[in-house]
């Protein structure tokens, strides 16, 4: 019993002096951090402001060690959390035919984004080389890759838009040089009577190992519209008749069938077409049939075709 009783004052005792030794730690290590030191830090560098001439090489160092003078706090703020530093390229210089930023300026930079109880002693190195690279921009257009079924007498209703319709390179001149065209991820859509919009990927060549593009998406959408059919009964009109004679074709009026949405029918009228017969083209002296072809027709519309595509014809001296 009585050494149950004295086991059980000796764990008190043990814990006691355990929180007050804990207590002392503490209070030895808050003192601790309080006072000021030297020591180095490292600093993740994130750059900024490239002029548009230039490109970042892949190669490019973003780490700086650099040695201050603070409290143990920050030192223990830095040890936990990766610190970044902001690096503006506007104030780059070229010199031997490499990009540097010298140290005073690399200094004045760090200088202006650390807090004000943080000195700035030195850095790891005397400047700091960046691996930056002259380059060209343009313009590349961008080709919607589509794969449409529609339903019975629906139609695309003008062209596919593609928004945005280009996309700006930026790198090496030979290497965008190259490039003539970005397409689209692979737009599939079945049984289409009804608009569309998708937003999809673009894809770009390999081997542009050293440039970037503006954007990697774009918005592809088209109008459906249904389609009817109509036909328009055209007068034939035969060119290169040899001088001093004439020609009467049989028939001399063709049917010729136009397929367009049904609000655009409303607007077309036989005169918006033309079928020629070029005597020209005749192949055999003795022939005595023309073949037709239809030289205009109104724009906006789905398809157009001739009924028949050839006429008789009688040539006559005049």
């Amino acid at each position: 019993m009585f050494k149950k009783v004295l086991h059980g004052l000796n764990k008190k005792k043990v814990k006691v002096f355990s929180l007050f030794l804990l207590c002392s730690f503490l209070a030895w290590f808050i003192s601790n951090l309080s006072e000021t030191y030297e020591s180095r830090a490292n600093f993740t560098l994130n750059y900024r402001n490239l002029p548009d001439s230039l490109l970042l090489g892949k190669n490019s160092n973003n780490q700086i060690e650099a040695k201050l003078r603070t409290s143990g706090f920050q030192f223990l703020y830095y040890q936990v959390f990766k610190h970044r530093i902001d690096i503006d390229l506007s104030q780059v210089e070229f010199q031997n035919g490499d990009y540097i930023m010298s140290e005073e300026v690399l200094k004045r930079q760090m200088d202006q984004q650390l807090s004000q109880n943080i000195s700035l002693l030195e850095l790891d190195r005397n400047r700091l080389e960046l691996n930056l690279y002259q380059v060209d921009s343009k313009k590349i257009p961008i080709q919607p890759k589509l794969d449409l079924k529609f339903q019975q007498n629906y139609i695309l209703d003008g062209n596919v838009n593609v928004s945005p319709d280009s996309v700006e390179v930026k790198g090496p001149k030979n290497e965008i040089d190259t490039i003539k065209s970005i397409k689209t991820s692979l737009v599939q859509l079945n049984e289409l009577s009804a608009d569309f919009t998708n937003e999809v990927s673009l894809v770009f060549p390999k081997g542009l190992d050293n440039s970037i593009f503006s954007t990697g998406r774009a918005t592809v959408s088209g109008k459906i519209s249904k389609f009817s059919e109509k036909v328009f009964d055209v007068p034939v009109k035969v060119i290169n008749v040899p001088e001093g004679y004439r020609i009467k074709t049989f028939p001399d009026v063709v049917t010729v069938l136009c397929k367009a949405t049904i609000e655009r029918l409303k607007e077309i009228s036989a005169s918006d077409f033309e079928v020629v017969a070029d005597y020209g083209q005749l192949m055999r002296s003795e022939s005595s049939t023309l073949f037709l072809e239809v030289t205009q027709s109104p724009q906006k519309i789905y398809d157009v075709k001739l009924e028949d595509n050839t006429v008789k014809f009688v040539l006559e001296q005049q």
